[in-house]
């Protein structure tokens, strides 16, 4: 019997953080302890990976799908364990209020996470120990690096290369590099040994904390709800590794690229540019890339969202080139895929991100495996309301209800900003009443905590009112995005949330 239950999307890059970026630390726990005086069971965040300025820093495009991003690694936990003094987190610069500031958070990230490496032993192959690194450190670090080997070290290498050669992209890298060639490999290992070795440092920084955080999120009976991105950057390494399984040319460029047809966010539909996957390779070894990325991701959280879960039954394929999506078409998945993975996880405890464009192939493939899917209210009052399946009075248990999500404005700034007069109009209807600009956020949270949904998620932008200042994500533009930060006297929740949480049963 499915249980009703409420949460909370905030991204961790959003809490307040001295350091001009959320992090994994004091706050992150005071997040925490709200969700849990409110009576709320989910957080959901988004990606964890490392991001880029050159892809706008989205979560979405990452060099890795397994490792997660230095710059959510808080400073003040390192503090804590030694690795750095007072005097290296009181020198900081004046980050912005509200907002991240990803090139200079970046630069000053980086300076003291150095500090803290050097702080460190990276391992028996460097004589780094000191008064403050414990032995249980080097223990743990060393255990980390043997568990996640298979990752880890073409990651770390990769990302030494990368920057060695100033950020290029992997395939303009010599070709000896480029096509990995075991010589030129074994030439940088060597030649680029220190930061090889800190970029393992970093990652088993992040998981120590991500761990230290879920462990006590979760002892409080609060699960960590993650985000999953069907596809992967091409300028990562994980297509640096496996270009066979990715649809590139004799250069390793790639032939097709993914996106989505016109929909809701944009009239020439969304080119996202990543490479698409070689299937008929995939499933040779039973899919066992694909095996080996939902275990990580199990690992990493409680309940997995999967982005664009419908490109994994059928996919939206644009030659490389193009400047819209318009030109594509859609290319089926193996109907084995999808068996094959639920039988390798029989009680996989995903969500299938079902918004767009969905056939009836994708809601059979949804039904047969029992996942819930999305409602998202902002698309509930366009035309056709009755019928509308966003609506509240359309809504089936076992699905996923939100206001809206990171792709979306805010309640309140869609109410001002974007919704029709036909919609507004249409909403009134459904309310009963007109409600004002400054009410909207609650009047959608109260829909949502209301409907037969066995979960609903609430973006805080809502539940603190927030306009369209507060938005995280705007589909198709590739700046200013996720940067939207909460300010430190914004670390509170309405008690109307417990309340509601209380009469609609969701405890």
């Amino acid at each position: 019997m499915r249980v009703r239950a409420s949460g909370i999307l905030l991204h961790i890059t959003s809490l307040p953080s001295p350091y001009g970026i959320g992090d994994l630390g004091p706050s992150a726990y005071r997040f925490a302890d709200l969700l849990v005086d409110n009576r709320q069971t989910f957080w959901q965040v988004l990606p964890l990976g490392p991001t880029d300025p050159i892809w706008g820093n989205t979560p979405y495009d990452s060099r890795s799908i397994y490792a997660g991003n230095p710059l959510l690694i808080s400073p003040e936990v390192l503090a804590e364990a030694g690795l750095l003094t007072k005097e290296d987190l009181e020198n900081h610069p004046h980050f912005p209020k509200g907002s991240v500031d990803y090139h200079s958070v970046t630069e000053f990230k980086m300076k003291i996470l150095k500090i803290a490496y050097e702080s460190f032993p990276a391992g028996g192959s460097v004589e780094k120990a000191n008064k403050n690194s414990a032995p249980g450190d080097r223990c743990g670090y060393n255990k980390f690096c043997n568990d996640n080997d298979p990752w880890l070290e073409d990651f770390a290498l990769f990302s030494a290369i990368k920057s060695h050669f100033g950020g290029r992209i992997w395939s303009e890298w010599p070709e000896a590099l480029r096509d990995r060639k075991g010589e030129a490999l074994e030439e940088m290992k060597q030649k680029l040994l220190d930061d090889i070795l800190m970029q393992k440092f970093l990652q088993y920084t992040f998981f120590r904390q991500w761990a230290g955080l879920k462990s006590y999120c979760n002892a409080r009976g609060i699960q960590i709800f993650g985000d999953m991105p069907i596809y992967v950057n091409y300028d990562s390494a994980d297509v640096w590794t496996r270009p066979e399984i990715f649809n590139l040319d004799e250069n390793k460029k790639p032939l097709t690229v993914a996106g989505v047809p016109p929909d809701y966010f944009s009239r020439t539909g969304q080119l996202w540019g990543n490479p698409l996957y070689r299937w008929d390779v995939l499933k040779k070894d039973g899919y066992a890339w694909w095996m080996r990325r939902i275990e990580h991701n199990l690992q990493l959280f409680d309940l997995l969202r999967i982005d664009h879960f419908r490109g994994l039954v059928a996919y939206w394929e644009v030659p490389a080139g193009k400047k819209t999506a318009v030109e594509g078409d859609w290319v089926k998945v193996p109907s084995d895929f999808l068996p094959a993975l639920f039988r390798r996880f029989p009680n996989l405890p995903i969500i299938a991100e079902d918004l767009g464009l969905i056939t009836s192939e994708v809601r059979e493939a949804i039904s047969r495996f029992d996942l819930p899917g999305m409602k998202v209210l902002l698309f509930a009052f366009g035309e056709g309301l009755p019928e509308n399946p966003y609506a509240p009075h359309n809504h089936v248990k076992n699905c996923v209800v939100y206001t809206g999500t990171h792709d979306n404005n805010s309640s309140r700034g869609w109410f001002k900003n974007e919704a029709t007069p036909d919609e507004r109009r249409r909403l009134f209807a459904y309310l009963g009443r007109e409600v004002s600009e400054e009410q909207i956020s609650w009047e959608l949270i109260r829909l949502a905590m209301m409907s037969v949904a066995d979960t609903a998620i609430l973006p805080l932008q809502d539940i603190l009112s927030l306009g369209e200042e507060a938005r995280m994500n705007r589909p198709g533009q590739t700046v200013g995005n996720y940067q939207w930060r909460l300010l430190p006297e914004m670390m509170k929740i309405d008690p109307r949330l417990k309340e509601m949480t209380e009469i609609s049963g969701r405890n």
